[in-house]
């Protein structure tokens, strides 16, 4: 049988998937209930670079990135923390010890509004940080013919590295792309690209968009 030799390789977007990872209200802006112990103060001296490059840089490339992956016709699919339960007894041992809780049906476990999924879009309550540990995607993917993962998200060095590396070792070809992806320093932002260079390639928005017409 014959395979790739490199993973710089074109998608092939009948066989592509969009994955959004945690981009959801929660966790994606200061109002977020992940954060609602955080005085003012303690969001802007921890959190504050992140959310003003969500809000600047990195949530306007996933809007890019959304709109052209629909027009191109690759699917767009998302995964958000939330409870399968009220009470979350069905959350992970590390869920349950860090205190991530979200509730079915709640605010806190939508996507938000900027990049709101279409009606028709797959949206997976993942109850671990990984989503392929805690949620049947791989079968859904494989269910969609998809071969090509391209990954967008939050955080960087946290859910989409998991992300990015679980797939890989499943067998698909991984597209990370590096402007719409952010975690809580640029620092932590930039190490993890070039620790997780290995596993897939690496693309800015406008570069993906490029390469599938957009």
């Amino acid at each position: 049988m014959t395979h790739p030799t490199t993973r710089d390789v074109p998608v092939e977007i009948p066989h592509t998937t969009l994955l959004f990872v945690d981009v959801q209200n929660y966790c994606a802006g200061p109002d977020g209930t992940e954060f609602a112990a955080m005085s003012e103060a303690e969001k802007e001296a921890k959190l504050g670079w992140f959310f003003r490059e969500m809000t600047g840089h990195v949530v306007p490339n996933m809007q890019k990135l959304q709109a052209g992956c629909r027009a191109a016709g690759v699917e767009v699919m998302y995964t958000v923390i939330r409870n399968l339960t009220k009470d979350g007894r069905d959350r992970s041992l590390d869920y349950k010890i860090t205190g991530f809780s979200v509730p079915p049906d709640s605010w806190d476990g939508q996507v938000i509004d900027a990049i709101k999924p279409g009606d028709d879009e797959i949206v997976l309550p993942k109850t671990s940080s990984n989503v392929f540990h805690s949620t049947n995607i791989d079968y859904v993917l494989r269910n969609l013919g998809t071969k090509y993962l391209v990954v967008s998200g939050i955080v960087t060095d946290q859910c989409i590295d998991g992300a990015v590396r679980s797939a890989c070792d499943l067998g698909y070809l991984v597209t990370l792309i590096t402007d719409a992806c952010a975690t809580y320093s640029q620092e932590r932002h930039d190490f993890t690209l070039r620790a997780n260079q290995g596993y897939c390639r690496q693309r800015t928005t406008a570069a993906f968009l490029a390469e599938i017409g957009g």
